[in-house]
Formats: structure tokens, sequence, C-alpha cells
């Protein structure tokens, strides 16, 4: 017989594989904000799928308790929007920097936002590939002085947050993981979020760019009486890039790509069985 399901606590969510970052990377911050949003809402571990790409981050399935998908190169979002639609029940996060998200996996963005599946999109962004020796990725800083550009980065950085409230997303929002209880509580409004809901999270890379220093005096929370409906409210807060703005900037309601999916598949099969043999005689 058995009784009731006991209480999920962050660290029932800790698997034995122990994070091999390097001590003092934010991403630890991250993973502590994700295992407490997941124990406030008590998520079960057989509900839940996470998904990452290659990277630093990439390694965070192996760390959270339930289903798991390390994937390739810049395709969380596919992989995490084919997880949802085979089975819409399950809570789906996917986990990506922003090597990984904005540069090889770009191209899926725009798509994932305007189809609007509901899911969750976490990127850990510390503007740098600190997997491999911190090369400048697509969120570095006009000026940032790596191996790859010992004379400087030239190029403009690309702006996550306008980006997504451009493309469509429905729930736009950034952390800071030097501030996890904070993160925890963004997080947390992502997932009861009901669509796609990203959330760009400052995560300083203690060995290729140490922003701990810096970011600190950026900080600024999200006005109190600020309209997240209103969009371009949104998107001047999102190019307010004097300061690191905490927050939601942008939530929306819109359907869901999988209530389309479950429409059309729901028309389809009132139209009757496939015509399989005329669509075949077409072709003889």
């Amino acid at each position: 017989m058995s009784g009731p399901t006991p209480e999920l606590l962050p660290q029932s969510y800790k698997t034995d594989e122990h994070p091999i970052w390097c001590p003092g990377c934010g991403d630890f911050g991250v993973l502590d904000a994700v295992y407490k949003s997941l124990a406030g809402l008590q998520v079960q571990p057989k509900d839940l799928v996470v998904v990452s790409g290659i990277g630093c981050s990439g390694r965070t399935p192996g760390f959270v308790k339930s289903y798991g998908f390390h994937s390739l190169h810049g395709r969380v979002l596919p992989v995490a929007l084919g997880v949802k639609l085979a089975n819409p029940s399950l809570c789906v996060i996917g986990v990506g920097g922003d090597g990984d998200g904005f540069a090889i996996g770009g191209g899926h963005i725009p798509h994932a936002a305007r189809r609007n599946p509901d899911m969750v999109y976490v990127i850990m962004d510390n503007s740098t590939y600190g997997l491999t020796k911190g090369q400048y990725s697509p969120t570095s800083p006009r000026g940032y002085q790596a191996g790859s550009t010992p004379y400087g980065n030239i190029e403009q950085p690309l702006n996550p947050l306008a980006m997504l409230i451009a493309y469509g997303a429905t729930f736009v929002a950034q952390g800071y993981s030097g501030k996890p209880r904070e993160l925890a509580d963004v997080v947390t409004k992502a997932i009861e979020h009901k669509g796609f809901a990203f959330v760009n999270v400052i995560s300083p890379c203690i060995t290729f760019n140490n922003t701990y220093k810096v970011i600190p005096q950026k900080l600024k929370e999200t006005p109190q009486d600020h309209d997240v409906t209103n969009r371009a409210k949104a998107f001047e807060l999102a190019l307010d890039t004097a300061h690191v703005q905490l927050g939601i900037f942008y939530q929306v309601s819109q359907p869901t790509f999988e209530e389309g999916a479950a429409e059309v598949i729901q028309k389809a099969q009132a139209s009757g069985p496939p015509r399989l043999e005329e669509i075949f005689s077409e072709f003889s």
C-alpha cells in the first residue's frame, strides 16, 4: 500500500554527479535556482525533462534528477520542442550558453519563439566561450580581449532580451546568478507561464570573463509599476544597456504550439481515414 508522495526539497533534485564547473562559476547559482524552483512547484522528476546543448552549461541534465538529453551544439530547442510535442504533459526545460544559443543555435530561436511551445529556455550568459578557453561570443562587449581577440572584439554584441521580444516570445526575463533566490522566483514564473518562456541569466565565467566586480554595480530591478504586457516598454528596458535589468520584461498569453497541433490532429481525424490509395494512384 503506497503512502502520500513525500515533499520534494531542492536537494531532492540533485544527482550523484557533482558539477565539474570551475569553483565560483555562475552556473552553480543557476543550478541552485532551478533546484529551488522545481521544489517550490513540486515538479515530479518523472514529469521533468532537461535538454542541453554543448558547453559548460551542457552538462546540466546530468546534475538534475529527471529525464535528460545532452544534445548537439545549438540544438537545444528542436530537441526540446520534439519532446514537448510528443508528450505535452511534461515540464520541459532547455538550458544553454550564449554561444550555444545565440551563435550555433541562433537560427532556432525565432521559430521557437513564434511557435510558442510551453517550455522554458534558460541561457547562462557569460559572454564568452568558457569551455574552449574564452573566445569572444555573440554577447561579448565591444573591446573584449581574449585569445581569439587579442586586440579587442570589434563586433557589436547581440541583445538577447530585445531579440526575444522582437521574435514574439510570450515570456522574456533576466536574472543574475549572484542572486539565486531572486533568480529562482523568475524561473518559477517562467515554468508557470503557459508558452515559450525565455530567461537570460547573467552568469559570470570566473576563469575567462570574471565580471563579478562589474555586474553588481549595474544591477537594477525592473520598475514595480512596469506593465509586462506593454511590448514597447519592454523594449525600452531591454535597450537600457547601461544597466543589467532584472525581472520580467514581457509576458502575454497566446495559444501554444501543442494546442495548435492537437487541433489540427483532431480536424484531420474528423475528416475520416486518409485516402492513401487515392494519393498513391496520382503518382502511379
